[in-house]
């Protein structure tokens, strides 16, 4: 597709919290975790601020080099898949304020249904900025990392926080592993599977 991506470094934190705040903010899943509009608007930057945090020091962030779109990438290894997310819903808790019990509660359940065996990247979040969804940015970002997983047999493994996202994973090869997530009086979350490719995707 032509689009040149880089890792993103510390100096690019607040650029990705500004993107995933903007992405996410209205997604059913934030909005459970942070009920209320006036809540959401002044806690969600913190909550996606947690998330970058985590990332940075135990995975990798890929970013467009215009700074449009990211994705928040774990390597999980095939022994314990709690040694990538560690003890990340607490410190997510306490970044949105200690009285959430959601912000943690979110990291416990998904951390549930993750399946271990097998070393897997994890898409954690990919955010493309409201004004350039459609050009394709975000599937140029997953597809990079995919490629790589077609190359070195690695499975990828994300949770789809809405239905449209469902379907944009399902056309990069992911399939819905049949075990949802279900928030207490809340949005519906499908953990998503892909085996490695040989073949091209097309």
């Amino acid at each position: 597709m032509g689009v040149a991506i880089r890792t993103a470094g510390e100096g690019d934190r607040e650029l990705v919290v500004r993107l995933l705040d903007e992405a996410f903010r209205d997604d059913p899943v934030s909005r459970w975790v942070l009920p209320g509009d006036e809540y959401l608007r002044t806690t969600h930057p913190r909550l996606m601020g947690a998330f970058t945090d985590i990332v940075l020091a135990a995975g990798r962030i890929d970013i467009t080099a215009d700074g449009s779109a990211c994705a928040l990438w774990l390597s999980v290894p095939a022994d314990d898949h709690d040694d990538a997310e560690g003890d990340g819903p607490a410190l997510v808790r306490e970044a949105v304020g200690p009285d959430n019990q959601r912000a943690e509660l979110i990291g416990r359940l998904t951390a549930e249904v993750h399946p271990s065996g097998r070393a897997h990247e994890y898409l954690w979040m990919i955010a493309v900025a409201p004004g350039r969804q459609g050009e394709g940015l975000g599937t140029a970002l997953i597809a990079s990392v995919l490629d790589r997983c077609d190359r070195e047999g690695l499975p990828a493994y994300l949770e789809a926080s809405n239905l449209r996202s469902r379907k944009l994973y399902e056309r990069l090869g992911f399939e819905f592993t049949g075990q949802a997530v279900n928030l207490p009086d809340g949005p519906q979350m499908w953990p998503m599977w892909r085996e490695p490719q040989a073949a091209d995707r097309g």
